[in-house]
C-alpha cells in the first residue's frame, strides 16, 4: 500500500472534511456497500461498533470498529473500477464520535500539538505509529480499489488503518489489492462487494507503557459480484461469482493464500472471535435461485 511514499503522483483534496456515524447497528446509508444490504454475521461484541464513513456528505464505506484494540475489524465497502493511482497527499483524519459526545459528525484532520489526548481512548492516533518501527499504517479499503479522488480521500483515516508489518504492506498485500483489481476491472460487470478485514494476534503497539494498538496476525478479503463475465478464461472465471485471500501479517517471504469464501470463512472460524454463524456475505454471494 505505500502509504508513505515521498513522491506524491496524485493530488487530492486536502480541505474537504470526513464524516463519521457510529452506531451498534449498519446505519441505513451505508447498507448500500453490503451484499443484499446485510453485514457480516457472527462478530457480536459490546467494543465494536459500525461507523459509516462520510466525505464531502456523502456515505463512501463502512467500517466495524474495534473500540478496545483501537483497529477496525473490516471495511466493507463497494469495488470501483479504477487504473490503480493512489491518492496519498491526504491528511490523517480521527473521528471524533468514537471516544466523546460531540456536535459535529464531521471526521477531522488530526491537530497540532496535544489534543489528541482528549479522543485517543477508543481509537489510535498519530503517535501511535510514530514509534512503531516494526509496523506500517495499512488501509483496508484501499484508495487503488476506488476511482474518485473523494473516495480515495475517504480511506485515509486511522479508523480504516491497521498496523502491517513493511513487507506485506508494500510488496504481499499491495501486490494482491492489484490482482484483484484487475480481475474486477475486466471481468466483473456489476457492483463487486468487498470485505476487508483481520484476526488479532494477542501482539500490541505500546506507547507510554500501554497496550495501545492490536496486531493483526492475519489480514483476509473476500469480494461477491454476481454479474460477472461467463467468457472469461477458466482460471478467472472459477473465481466467480466470489472468491477470497488472506495472508499472514509477520516476517518476510509471506505470500496471499487464495481460497473460496466458504473456505476462508471455515478458517476464520478457527483463528479468530466469530461464532458459528459468522458469514461473511448472505448465502456465501451464491445468488437466490442459483445452484
Amino acid at each position: 500500500m505505500g502509504l508513505w511514499a515521498r513522491t506524491f503522483t496524485l493530488v487530492c483534496l486536502i480541505t474537504s472534511s470526513v464524516k463519521g456515524r457510529v452506531e451498534k447497528e449498519p446505519p441505513p446509508e451505508c447498507r448500500e456497500f453490503l451484499y443484499l444490504r446485510t453485514p457480516p454475521t457472527g462478530l457480536e461484541h459490546s467494543s465494536l461498533q459500525f461507523i459509516c464513513q462520510h466525505y464531502n456528505k456523502k456515505p463512501r464505506y463502512m467500517t466495524l470498529f474495534n473500540t478496545v484494540d483501537h483497529i477496525p475489524v473490516y471495511s466493507a465497502y463497494t469495488f470501483k473500477r479504477s487504473d490503480g493511482e493512489k491518492c496519498v497527499d491526504v491528511p490523517w483524519m480521527y473521528e471524533p464520535q468514537l471516544s466523546t459526545a460531540s456536535d459535529t459528525e464531521e471526521m477531522q484532520p488530526f491537530p497540532l500539538g496535544y489534543s489528541h489526548m482528549n479522543f485517543e481512548d477508543a481509537q489510535a492516533v498519530l503517535d501511535d505509529y510514530t514509534n512503531a518501527i516494526l509496523y506500517e499504517r495499512g488501509t483496508l479499503n484501499p484508495d487503488v480499489h476506488q476511482d474518485d479522488p473523494d473516495d480515495k480521500a475517504s480511506t485515509y483515516t486511522l479508523t480504516n488503518v491497521v498496523p502491517m508489518v513493511p513487507d506485506v504492506n508494500n510488496r504481499v498485500w499491495n501486490k494482491q489489492e492489484h490482482v484483484i483489481r484487475q480481475r474486477l476491472n475486466n471481468y466483473c460487470h456489476g457492483t463487486a462487494y468487498v470485505v476487508t478485514g483481520i484476526t488479532t494476534s494477542g501482539k500490541t503497539i505500546r506507547r507510554e507503557n500501554m497496550n495501545r494498538v492490536a496486531v493483526p496476525a492475519y489480514l483476509w478479503s473476500a469480494y461477491c459480484c454476481v454479474d460477472y463475465d461467463h467468457n472469461a478464461p477458466y482460471d478467472e472465471r472459477y473465481k466467480f461469482p466470489s472468491f477470497a485471500h488472506y495472508a499472514l501479517n509477520e516476517g518476510e517471504k509471506n505470500e496471499v493464500v487464495e481460497v473460496s469464501v466458504e473456505k476462508l470463512k471455515e478458517f476464520l472460524k478457527k483463528t479468530t472471535f466469530v461464532d458459528q454463524s459468522f458469514q461473511i456475505f448472505v448465502r456465501d454471494c451464491v445468488p437466490p435461485g442459483s445452484r
